[in-house]
């Protein structure tokens, strides 16, 4: 028998056959006439190079070659079967699995432990795994860790990936609240142009790049910013900010959070800094799988409180 040339609806057939005895009740079965299935028969015949079935008064009795197709015939059916069927509802009680999530330390900050949280009650079998962002190179991080989401910028994104918008996340000046250099001013205040120049930054920068996007915004106005260091999280810089005298320019969600837990003040940038729009991107792949369905569901969920309509006059429209 050539494979490669057979045509595999016949064998839908042979297992009516083997399960009717008859190509009557064979066809009903299948929703074809008996000529049909006759000549299917025929086919199956010549292509197995043997009679299949020899008839018995008003039956079919099977040759030795074709009962020995029966068992095995069938389970490889139900098995084909199986494979190609809807996934069955999802219970995240019961399922088990892992979901891989590329973003910067500001998700384990942020995020992270309420995931963890819910996954211990709702999905304890599920395991959360948070991996570095590739630094300007986002969607490598899809591919590279091979992971489930990735927490973005806004973006340019190829067609083969989705993606959700989820908050804006405006930059906020923070410094130690011992800080001489701020005593004058309060939380909340706009840090004068003057000081925010002549102080010391620290610049979060996986890569240790000594720009972002808080010095274009400063050139745009024709001044400059003094880098002192460059540190590769976010945790990392609220710590440098909270035990020295440099100063650092940080998402607002994330200066509101840590702010009174580990001493700072925050101040609003005196220059006009754009709020970056973070997204959710994905595999098209995983549009529908059904772990990572849920559980991106889930993430979305509790990111949703990030984005309280902080700074409104400063989110683009």
């Amino acid at each position: 028998m050539n494979f490669a040339t057979f045509d595999l609806n016949l064998l839908r057939v042979l297992d009516a056959l083997l399960t009717e005895g008859s190509t009557v009740k064979a066809g009903e079965k299948l929703g074809l006439s008996q000529s049909a299935v006759s000549a299917a028969l025929a086919r199956l015949r010549h292509s197995l190079d043997d009679p299949l079935f020899i008839r018995q008064g008003n039956r079919l009795v099977a040759t030795e070659f074709a009962e020995n197709l029966r068992h095995p015939l069938r389970q490889e059916l139900e098995q084909l079967e199986q494979i190609l069927s809807p996934p069955k509802a999802f219970d995240p009680m019961t399922a088990s699995g892992n979901f891989k999530i590329s973003s910067s330390d500001f998700f384990a900050e942020m995020v992270m432990p309420q995931l963890g949280d819910m996954l211990y009650k709702k999905a304890p079998n599920i395991t959360a795994n948070l991996v570095d962002l590739v630094p300007y190179d986002y969607l490598d991080s899809l591919e590279r860790y091979d992971a489930d989401l990735a927490i973005i910028p806004d973006t340019e994104l190829p067609e083969w990936i989705n993606k959700r918008a989820l908050f804006y996340s405006p930059f906020l000046v923070i410094a130690r609240d011992t800080n001489p250099h701020v005593d004058s001013l309060a939380t909340g205040d706009t840090m004068p142009l003057d000081l925010l120049c002549d102080l010391h930054h620290v610049l979060f920068s996986p890569e240790g790049k000594t720009s972002s996007i808080g010095d274009a915004a400063l050139a745009k106005v024709g001044r400059r910013r003094r880098i002192a260091m460059t540190v590769p999280v976010f945790s990392g810089v609220c710590r440098v900010v909270a035990e020295s005298d440099l100063i650092a320019l940080i998402p607002s969600q994330l200066a509101f959070k840590v702010a009174s837990e580990i001493g700072l003040k925050y101040f609003e940038p005196p220059m006009d800094l754009p709020a970056p729009l973070i997204v959710g991107v994905w595999h098209k792949r995983f549009d529908k799988a059904p772990l990572q369905s849920w559980v991106r569901e889930q993430v979305f969920d509790l990111m949703r409180p990030l984005d309280p309509g902080l700074l409104p006059a400063r989110h683009p429209a």
